[in-house]
Formats: C-alpha cells, sequence, structure tokens
C-alpha cells in the first residue's frame, strides 16, 4: 500500500464487493450473488490495485480468517531453493510457519514452471489442485489475483485448474480500461 495509497471512487462496486465478503454480511454478499465459502479470484488489468486491496482485506477480516499474501514467483522460486516439499507446504494450508490456512496467491501467472533436480514442474497447477481437494474435503479457502482472463488461465494451467476454480472461488474483476494506478 504505502504513503500514495488511494481508494478510488470507480473501484467503490468492487471494494463493496470485498468489503462485504471479508466481513461476512451474509444479506449484501447474497445480494451480490457472492457465495461467503469460497476464496476471491480478483482479475484486473496491471496496476488496477488488486494487490494493494487484498492487503488491506486481510486487515478487515476476523484474525482467524485473515490471509496471508504471497506472491507466486516466490512460491517458484522457494520451490527452486526447496523442492516438492513448498507444494506440500501451501498445498495443505498447515505449514508450521504460518499462523493461518488461508493464503492469497498473489499475481498468478508471473511464475514460470520450473525444474527442481531435472523435473519440470507447474508449481502453481499444482498447488491450486492440491488446495481444491482440501476445499472439497474441508472447506479451505484460498484466494487469488490475476491479470489472466480465463482462457489464459486455461492456457498457462490446464482445463482441469479452470474447471476448479469455477467452484473455487467468486469471480470479481475490474473493467478492462481500468487505469493503471501507479503512474
Amino acid at each position: 500500500m504505502g504513503p500514495k495509497f488511494k481508494l478510488h471512487e470507480e473501484d467503490s462496486a468492487i471494494i463493496n464487493t470485498l468489503f462485504s465478503y471479508f466481513l461476512k454480511d451474509q444479506f449484501t454478499a447474497a445480494m451480490l450473488n457472492i457465495n461467503l465459502n469460497k476464496g476471491i479470484l480478483l482479475l484486473g488489468p496491471v496496476g488496477c490495485g488488486k494487490t494493494s486491496l487484498m492487503r488491506l482485506m486481510a486487515y478487515v477480516c476476523r484474525p482467524k480468517e485473515r490471509h496471508i499474501m504471497k506472491p507466486c514467483r516466490e512460491v517458484s522460486y522457494e520451490f527452486i531453493n526447496e523442492g516438492y516439499e513448498v507444494i506440500h507446504r501451501y498445498s495443505r494450508g498447515l505449514a508450521s510457519r504460518y499462523d493461518t490456512r488461508v493464503f492469497c496467491f498473489d499475481d498468478l501467472g508471473t511464475e514460470k514452471s520450473l525444474k527442481y533436480y531435472g523435473n519440470e514442474c507447474n508449481v502453481m497447477a499444482e498447488i491450486l489442485l492440491s488446495r481444491y481437494d482440501q476445499f472439497v474435503m474441508r472447506g479451505l479457502v484460498t484466494h487469488l489475483t490475476t491479470n489472466l482472463n480465463a482462457s489464459e488461465i486455461e492456457a498457462a494451467y490446464g482445463v482441469r485448474v479452470r474447471s476448479r476454480l469455477r467452484e473455487m472461488f467468486n469471480l470479481v474483476g475490474f473493467e478492462k480500461g481500468s487505469v493503471d494506478k501507479r503512474k
């Protein structure tokens, strides 16, 4: 966020949607067709404020439901150094060094498929597939931010991931013409 951070009037619908979700406002969420048992998939162009808003929302919700922001690129770099344990760490949501099970994976699509001892792995696809299983079995919530649209997600992560994302997430999106607020 930082000293230049400000909320923009043109984003008020998205901000209201996020507040209704993170404050667990059942009435408003129902009016907005938001399922409080699913996570948030926040889509929008570069610089529209997705990451900043999700960081802000971590402070809006109850402490036990607070999410940890984790850049997808950082998860991939951890995989290079630590291997498949990284996938297990983020898949289970029970990693000992984190006090929450809820992650917001930031900037899905900015990471690359990586190799660990010669084995290539689409790290985020594996994590999302595993978190889907945990969502179905235990109600484990995940949040994502991305610049990718549905077909780009399918091209990068496959049909299986795209299909599961529909079930796991409430889609909240910025308009295509949203301006880069970093300027």
